[in-house]
Formats: structure tokens, sequence, C-alpha cells
């Protein structure tokens, strides 16, 4: 008979503490619901319908392709369900399950009747932007790439970080010594300055733009995972483990690195909202994602150019203000749980 695996008291303390920070627990599940939400975003904001029955067929437009024949049309490309005459066809036959916004990150809205970008209306709840496209359906979208983007930049930096910091602060000597230099001349480089003079001649998408902010992210848990192997590595037991002839790759994945780990995961939802911000800016200044994708930058690039109509830059701002709040109270909340001399209330 398996023996029950009894859990860790010291984890459980923690997440005693975690919990006890009713703001940062909240935000964690506020954040993680939103952020789930959006994982679906093609079925929440899209232009073609969820499903649709036409003469005692279901068909699934938003994952299989239809040419507008099917439905009686008369062209072999693909159904365009805004089309009034297309929706006109199939309701005769059929009917159609619409998402809760008809409308994609790129869906043109034709059928304003006033100049772009048009306020906010029964069709288009948060207004359109200067090109006719729906604004809420972007945010939607722009929120998924922004967290997206930012939970792949903070766990690829903070692996080679940790890594990095763990492999100086144990070998010490002139690893660390040139090691420590290096970090210094490579903190020195102007980042913008080299997105700016990459971009004239590479055009950015999202995995160019992380490969570079990784290149000069990665420093921010070097200094943190270096210290506590130079702490850790005259301890008892870890020259006891090396008396024993442990590797030293053992060594340091079981008996120093959960030591670091404490100081690592606290920066991590900080490292997070930091790498939304720094997208942010680049999709701002022009310098992010390629022209068309859905970006709370651009959203607020287009509020800064269009400031008759205010609630491009407010939709952006909120969702920025909202995402970043969560963020930070979620690392507070972390913190607090790894302190062991923190007493919840």
């Amino acid at each position: 008979m398996r023996k029950k695996k009894t859990p860790n008291p010291l984890n459980e303390a923690r997440w005693l503490r975690f919990k006890a920070n009713r703001r940062g627990f909240w935000s964690l599940w506020i954040f993680m619901t939103l952020f789930v939400l959006s994982l679906f975003a093609e079925i929440i904001a899209n232009d073609k319908p969820l499903l649709v029955e036409y003469e005692s067929q279901w068909y699934y437009p938003i994952i299989n392709q239809y040419a507008e024949t099917e439905f009686g049309g008369e062209f072999e490309t693909e159904a365009d369900y805004t089309d009034p005459y297309v929706i006109e066809l199939i309701e005769e036959q059929g009917y159609i399950i619409w998402p809760l916004i008809r409308f994609s990150y790129d869906t043109i809205n034709f059928n304003i009747s006033g100049s772009v970008p048009s306020a906010p209306d029964s069709v288009n709840w948060l207004g359109t932007d200067d090109k006719g496209r729906d604004v809420l359906a972007r945010i939607i979208y722009g929120f998924r790439i922004s967290v997206l983007f930012g939970f792949v930049l903070t766990i690829v930096s903070s692996v080679i970080g940790v890594a990095v910091g763990a492999t100086q602060g144990y070998y010490g000597g002139w690893l660390d010594l040139f090691g420590q230099r290096f970090i210094e001349v490579w903190s020195g480089m102007p980042t913008l300055f080299l997105l700016i003079i990459l971009s004239s001649f590479v055009e950015p998408n999202f995995w160019w733009l992380l490969g570079i902010m990784v290149a000069f992210s990665w420093m921010s848990l070097v200094g943190i995972v270096r210290a506590e192997f130079l702490r850790c590595r005259n301890f008892d037991y870890v020259r006891a483990a090396q008396a024993m002839g442990v590797s030293d790759k053992r060594i340091m994945l079981r008996h120093m690195l959960p030591n670091a780990m404490v100081a690592s995961l606290t920066m991590m939802p900080f490292i997070l909202s930091g790498s939304v911000t720094t997208l942010t800016s680049l999709d701002f200044l022009g310098f992010g994602l390629p022209a068309g994708s859905p970006s709370l930058g651009e959203l607020l690039a287009q509020g800064k150019s269009n400031l008759q109509a205010p609630w491009l830059g407010f939709s952006a701002f909120f969702v920025l203000s909202v995402m970043l709040t969560l963020l930070v109270f979620v690392g507070e909340a972390v913190r607090d749980a790894f302190d062991p001399h923190h007493q919840g209330r």
C-alpha cells in the first residue's frame, strides 16, 4: 500500500500568508479570470458565427472555411458573414449563432454612419478606432498578446538569469569576475536605440521582439541568485555533499536552488508587469508589433493622435491600469507569503 504523501508545512504556511493578503489573493483570481477569458477571444469577439444551421446541416465557420455557394450564394470564395446578403441567405433556410461581440480585432465596420473614430453605441460598445475597427475587440485580443508576451518573456529571462547567477555564485573566482564585468557592459547598452536601428531593416514581430527583449532582460535575477549562491556555497551541508562526491549539478539543483528560488519567485510578478509595460511602450512608439496587430500601446497612440475621441485613450488607460494594479497586488502578496517575518491578518 502506497504511503500517502504529507503536505509540506512550510508551503502550507506560505499559502496561508498569501491568502491572508486579501487584496493580492482576489487580484490573482481576477487577473487569471480575465486572462483565461482572453484565451477564448475568437469565441467572444469574432466576425464569423460560432455555429450555422443551414438546411438541417451544421457548419462551424470559426474553425472551417465555407464558400458562399454552400449557402446558396454565387461566389466560390469564402462567405463574408458580415454581408447582409449572406446573412439573409442563411436565415432563409436556417439560423446563425453569433459571438457576444460580432467583430474581430481587424474587422472594419463599414456601416458607420458618421466619421471614424466613431463614438460608443449599441453596436460598437467602446466605439471604433480611426480605421473603423471595434475597440473592445482589439482590447480583448491586445490584452491576450500583452499577457502572453509578458509570461513568455518572464519565464525565459528568469530561467537564463537564474542559471547565470547560480553558475557565477557557485564557482566564483575568475568566472564570477568576468561574468560581472560582462553584465555591467551589457546592461549599459541602449536597448531602445538598438530596437530603433534594427527595426529600420527588420520587420518586428512577436518572436523577434521577444528575442531582443530576452537578450537584455535576463539580468534582472542574476544579482539575487548570485548572492544567494555565494552565501550558501560555504554552508556545512554543501561542503558535506561535496566531500561525499555529489556532483556540482545535483548540489546546485537539489540543495542550493530552492533557497535562491524564494527571492526569485517574489520578483517574478514585478518582472511580468515590467514586460507588459515594455511591450506597450514599444507599440506606443511604433517599434513594437507589426501594423494592424491588436495592441494596447497602439490604441494609446491612437488616443494621443485623436484627442477628439477620448474613448480611445481612456479605454486603453483603464485596461493597462487595472492589469498592472492587479499584478502589483499579486506581487506584494507573493512577497508577504515568502517572508517568514510577515504576520498576515
